[in-house]
């Protein structure tokens, strides 16, 4: 196995889009369409929005994002893994890079938003595993039986 790159990404590269229409996809497919809160490309390329990507010999596996949505309070975004290498601790990578990277950064808090759908429990089970706990919604989420909400202090 060769090591991970995770590195910076440009969201309107090819590759990363594609990546994110299947998130978006699976996102879409799993989630009332008014409580959808993955960020598509033009979300994904603003001034607060800092995307990851994670690569194994140059091919682009998985995705992640962190929002900033306070002075040290960061989102975790649109966190996907490709179908075809789940099951490889790409995700996990990248989780554990972003929760790094975040504190690096100054940041001392990471939220997140995922769905209470059967289809994120592998989501949510990996977010559980490196720290995150259930909270009350943050930021301009309200309280919805198809959201999950989750923190971590840093």
């Amino acid at each position: 196995m060769h090591e991970f790159v995770i590195r910076a990404e440009d969201p309107a590269a090819a590759e990363v889009r594609e990546l994110l229409d299947r998130h978006l996809t699976f996102t879409r497919e799993n989630s009332p369409p008014d409580e959808c809160y993955a960020l598509d490309e033009n979300g994904l390329d603003a001034a607060d929005v800092f995307v990851f990507g994670l690569r194994d010999e140059g091919e682009l596996l998985g995705i992640g994002a962190l929002k900033r949505i306070g002075t040290r309070h960061a989102e975790l975004k649109s966190m996907h893994t490709a179908e075809a290498a789940r099951g490889r601790g790409i995700g996990r990578a990248m989780l554990e890079q972003l929760v790094a990277w975040a504190g690096a950064s100054g940041y001392s808090r990471i939220s997140l938003e995922t769905g209470a759908a059967q289809a994120f429990e592998p989501a949510r089970r990996l977010y559980e595993s490196v720290g995150f706990r259930n909270c009350e919604p943050f930021g301009n989420y309200v309280r919805s039986p198809h959201s999950v909400y989750m923190t971590r202090q840093l």
